[in-house]
């Protein structure tokens, strides 16, 4: 079977004509919220998104992990801790204390 070559002009006239009727759509129905309801743009524009809220959560999981590995190393090792993030995942790393020099 022979299949007719695309035309480019064709298809870039059909995306830009889709794109056109996706943003009057858009904005239709931007218009329509703000009448029914004038605060709903600036409620939405100031909320917090979803991914914001799901990153803050995961921080304060992660910091809470932190704490309790630094406090479980502390007890149960005579070694000194830090907390730091890690290429690996490690929650806390251990350091080497610094010694003076004998002179």
């Amino acid at each position: 079977m022979a299949s007719t070559p695309a035309v480019p002009g064709f298809q870039n006239k059909a995306r830009v004509a889709i794109l056109a009727e996706l943003d009057k759509e858009k904005r239709r129905l931007m218009q329509s919220q703000t009448s029914s309801c004038p605060g709903a743009t600036v409620a939405l524009s100031t909320r917090p998104s979803l991914k914001e809220a799901r990153d803050s959560a995961e921080q304060q999981h992660i910091a809470a992990q932190q704490k309790a590995a630094l406090q479980h190393a502390h007890v149960h090792s005579s070694g000194f801790f830090i907390t730091q993030d890690s290429a690996f995942g490690n929650l806390i790393l251990p350091v080497l204390p610094r010694l003076e020099p004998d002179l």
